[in-house]
């Protein structure tokens, strides 16, 4: 269970709430909503259907199924209006109601989170911006969980790494600025990579804007001031560390985005595993029907549900157990009816059996959730692709494992598996050989299609799979390698060491270190916010482990000050990883920042963001909420994202989806 960061996450949810009913209190009577599919899952987190209905609206459409009917005079389109594609398709389907209906429709759009230049441009040019009511809906940060923050820009992955586009490095910026204007300055803003150093460029010239800009000069000066409840902020881009995404998590949570994954803290998983929906008729005793087992149902996944919130983040080979121990808890709970006496001991029962009957539920959910991802687990291919990754992460000889990838490739298994082993090893290894590269391309290309020549392109283009460029880049750290300059690329070689990413006695009973997450590797991504947060502990394990505290740096650190120092004893380590490294301070009003601090007392209990750009792995945030549980009363820790992030996911970014045929 992770510790509660400090800022109000339910308020950001409340507000989006009032928000878009405001907007739809504004269209007076019964209207149809027509929204853009990526958006109905955001918005489902903070708004339920009835609720919709209770203001107004009678139908929802998904923008993409071009379906919307002419039942209501009112129509709201809600859209994202970044891109080109949710205009045309907006002004398509107000043209096509124009010309084929018979009420004379009003119709209002609704830009998600702001309107731009572009939507105004397409739907002038098509004729409709006169016929249309226009709307902005401020709707940035979404809470997945009181702990965490997400944009649900489900395409900021390939927009920033494959498409270049920067869009969602201004959202980003256009979100935490609230955050700062409510609580105060980040006072410090530390961070590791290009894009982050972007972002973090992007805040200090809205800052100046929004000071240049505001008449109401006190007003300005009270959020501008630097924050006496938040530490910090630490920006982590994605692309300092794509290995960890690569690896095959280990959390049940992991698993379970890995195996059925997990969109808007649901997951659509088989009747057959986990039971019908309570108050749906079960089927009788005997085999299941086949029509039923086809059928899915939704599972809710967040920390409203008691029983998840223990096991979510526990290593795989616990979770079991623990499931096991809630189901004699219960069984013991239900016993106790029949010892109990006095008719008081019969109505405490009654009460809480509402709360033993929903937990039932969930432990019958997860009972068949872990079963299922148990079985996936003692697969022989997942041992078998288990077995290349750990070997890969520690950094053993990668051509040991190139006859063990050339089977799986020539067993047909799916196409992401193999590139993910390939990119994996292309991450720690600074790259495949070239005569290596070529003969897996070749072997892929045969087994699963030449379409693929497209796919190799696209991961080339995101740094994921290319050929090395010298022998001594897996040997050396960048700071010394003559082939690549500090921070071109990160070096795993170097970081093991230096940052003791592997950790090989791992208690995954009663953790000691958030390399459990994957049973041996600590996330480098993780390890890094424990460079500005837990200084103490690293040069303790450091030291002891590998005898480096010469390369990582002397010095103090640890305790409630520990941000204030950023990356300091770290400066050699953060050499060897790709990218800007910066640590800025933030400062207000000297005056007004000693009163504000002299109110809030001392420094322990504040918060520090982790903002990931480009995503976020579920491991990653079980390993940063094991840091926050270590942290607690001392600082919180709030995780912020652009979205989720898992290797299949990045992979299915550059799979090529048309077919030219096999070879």
């Amino acid at each position: 269970m992770a510790p509660h960061p400090g800022i109000d996450t339910e308020q950001i949810k409340e507000k989006a709430r009032k928000d878009l009913l405001d907007l739809l209190e504004g269209v007076r009577g019964k209207k149809n909503l027509v929204i853009e599919k990526s958006l109905a899952g955001p918005v489902g987190i903070f708004i339920k259907f009835s609720t919709l209905q209770d203001y107004g609206v009678d139908k929802v459409f998904f923008l993409e199924n071009d379906n919307v009917d002419a039942s209501q005079k009112n129509i709201i389109f809600l859209a994202r209006g970044e891109k080109a594609s949710q205009p045309i398709a907006i002004a398509e389907q107000i043209k096509r109601l124009q010309k084929s209906s018979s009420i004379e429709h009003e119709f209002s759009v609704v830009w998600v989170p702001r309107r731009t230049l572009v939507c105004n441009k397409i739907l002038e040019e098509a004729g409709v911006l006169g016929d249309i009511s226009v709307e902005e809906f401020p709707l940035y940060f979404i809470p997945l969980d009181h702990d965490v923050l997400s944009l649900a820009l489900e395409d900021s992955f390939s927009d920033l790494y494959l498409r270049k586009d920067p869009t969602c490095i201004f959202l980003a910026a256009q979100a935490l600025m609230p955050i700062q204007q409510k609580y105060g300055l980040f006072p410090r803003i530390i961070g590791k990579g290009d894009h982050a150093h972007r972002l973090m460029e992007l805040l200090f010239r809205m800052r100046s804007e929004a000071l240049a800009g505001d008449s109401n000069l006190s007003s300005s000066k009270i959020g501008m001031m630097p924050s006496a409840s938040i530490e910090s902020l630490i920006i982590i881009d994605r692309e300092i560390d794509f290995a960890t995404v690569l690896l095959t998590p280990l959390t049940y949570e992991g698993l379970i985005d890995e195996l059925f994954g997990i969109k808007d803290n649901q997951a659509e998983i088989d009747s057959s595993i986990v039971g019908p929906a309570p108050g749906t008729q079960a089927s009788s005793t005997g085999p299941a029907n086949p029509q039923q087992q086809g059928l899915k149902r939704k599972i809710q996944l967040d920390s409203s549900d008691k029983l998840y919130d223990q096991v979510r983040d526990t290593n795989i080979a616990i979770s079991g157990r623990l499931l096991n121990k809630v189901a004699r808890r219960l069984e013991s709970d239900y016993e106790s009816r029949h010892v109990a006496k006095s008719t008081s001991e019969l109505r405490e029962f009654v009460n809480k059996l509402p709360g033993y009957q929903s937990e039932q539920q969930s432990l019958k959910v997860h009972t068949g959730i872990a079963g299922e991802v148990m079985k996936h687990t003692q697969s022989d291919l997942f041992a078998r692709v288990l077995e290349v990754q750990q070997n890969l992460a520690e950094g053993n000889d990668p051509a040991s494992q190139h006859e063990t990838i050339e089977e799986l490739i020539a067993r047909a298994i799916p196409l992401p598996t193999v590139l993910r082993l390939l990119c994996l090893e292309s991450c720690v290894s600074g790259g495949l050989r070239p005569k290596d590269l070529d003969n897996f391309k070749r072997l892929i290309l045969h087994a699963y299609g030449y379409q693929h020549l497209l796919t190799f392109d696209a991961l080339e283009k995101m740094l994921l799979l290319h050929p090395r460029t010298s022998a001594n880049v897996i040997l050396l750290p960048n700071a010394i390698a003559g082939s690549a300059p500090a921070g071109a690329k990160t070096n795993y070689a170097y970081l093991r060491k230096a940052l003791r990413l592997i950790v090989e006695e791992v208690n995954e009973q009663d953790p000691n270190d958030i390399a459990y997450v994957y049973s041996g590797y600590a996330p480098l991504s993780v390890r890094l916010v424990q460079c500005v947060i837990q200084k103490q502990y690293l040069y303790s394990i450091t030291k002891a482990g590998a005898g480096n505290a010469g390369a990582i740096g002397g010095g103090g650190g640890g305790g409630s000050t520990a941000a204030a120092h950023g990356w300091h004893g770290f400066e050699n380590a953060l050499k060897s990883v790709r990218g800007e490294t910066f640590n800025r301070v933030q400062k207000g009003e000297e005056q007004a920042s000693k009163a504000r601090h002299m109110l809030s007392g001392a420094g322990a209990g504040k918060t520090v963001v982790v903002m990931f750009l480009g995503g976020i792995s579920f491991t990653e945030i079980a390993a940063l909420r094991f840091v926050a549980q270590r942290e607690e009363g001392v600082r919180r820790l709030l995780v912020c994202t652009t979205d989720m992030v898992s290797g299949n996911g990045m992979m299915e970014v550059a799979i090529e989806k048309g077919d030219f045929g096999k070879g």
